[in-house]
């Protein structure tokens, strides 16, 4: 059965400034809400933008496109979170500036409800005030976790992360992620079972980029889903947020793994036929609603 609940979903906000001067919306965790909340699940966003001009625009474009902002807080000391993206043969690099309103979420000014599930990545974690929010969170509600793992260097530390790992029941991380966080012996499926095992996750993915993504579950379930062939590819930035807004739409409405990992697979491959990983055109996602006969948003 579809939960009536609403997912949560956890840290950074940003503006993603292009090699030819665009500024675009984005952060992995805001890029999953907008996805959701085009899909009609009503995601509660939590995070923290500057009292800014920056601010102004991300709290404008929530309301335009009918996200709750109960969760987003307003800091008047930290600016709001910019990333310099620069491509290095074809893939997306990031410069991301630390010292960011979204480093900076409070947990005495979190919003009181029940979420059906919380989503959160890395990079927000970096600072131990964000990292303290989740915490609350999580000891609060005892929810179940979906880990999107996003290791940003320097942003990030192997303990911490495998602690993410443990607490989480579902994840999602691409194959460097997996050398990184597991080892490098045994063939990828071998390695995904195995960091799975270890830190008792429900479901483990991993997203191959141009490949698809393969997926592991604790019931001895696999799958795998690949792109079809011939799709205009813009740019890849988003794209793995893409996914997991489908991933995550897929848990809260019981569908079947491999019906999940297809339709994910095919909604990422149409944003990485547009420039940046929002898209602010509501037709944009129609076909996918009316496919998967999802409830009017």
């Amino acid at each position: 059965m579809p939960s009536a609940r609403p997912p949560l979903i956890f840290g950074e906000v940003l503006f993603d400034r292009f090699p030819d001067g665009n500024a675009v919306l984005g952060g992995a965790p805001f890029n999953v809400a907008w996805h959701l909340q085009a899909f009609g699940a009503a995601p509660l966003f939590v995070s923290r933008v500057g009292n800014d001009d920056l601010g102004r625009r991300i709290q404008a474009a929530m309301r335009a496109w009918g996200m709750d902002s109960a969760g987003l807080q307003i800091d008047s000391q930290h600016p709001t979170g910019t990333v310099e993206v620069r491509f290095e043969q074809g893939e997306p690099a990031y410069d991301i500036i630390a010292g960011r309103a979204y480093d900076c979420i409070a947990a005495d000014s979190l919003p009181q409800l029940t979420p059906a599930l919380i989503y959160h990545g890395t990079l927000a974690l970096r600072a131990a005030t964000s990292l303290q929010a989740l915490e609350t969170l999580n000891s609060r509600y005892n929810t179940p976790v979906f880990l999107d793992v996003n290791l940003r260097p320097p942003w990030w530390e192997l303990q911490a992360a495998r602690k993410l790992l443990d607490n989480a029941r579902w994840v999602k991380l691409n194959e460097d992620e997996l050398s990184l966080l597991g080892t490098d012996s045994g063939t990828l499926d071998q390695r995904a079972a195995r960091l799975r095992e270890t830190h008792g996750n429900e479901l483990l993915i991993v997203t191959r980029g141009g490949d698809g993504a393969v997926a592991f579950s604790s019931d001895g379930q696999s799958a795998e889903t690949r792109p079809a062939s011939g799709n205009a590819v813009v740019d890849t930035v988003g794209a793995g947020d893409a996914f997991t807004s489908v991933t995550i739409l897929g848990l809260l409405r019981g569908w079947p793994l491999q019906q999940t990992l297809d339709r994910a697979q095919t909604f990422a491959s149409a944003v990485v036929g547009v420039r940046g990983a929002t898209v602010q055109d509501r037709d944009f996602y129609r076909p996918f609603i009316e496919q998967w006969e999802l409830p009017a948003a």
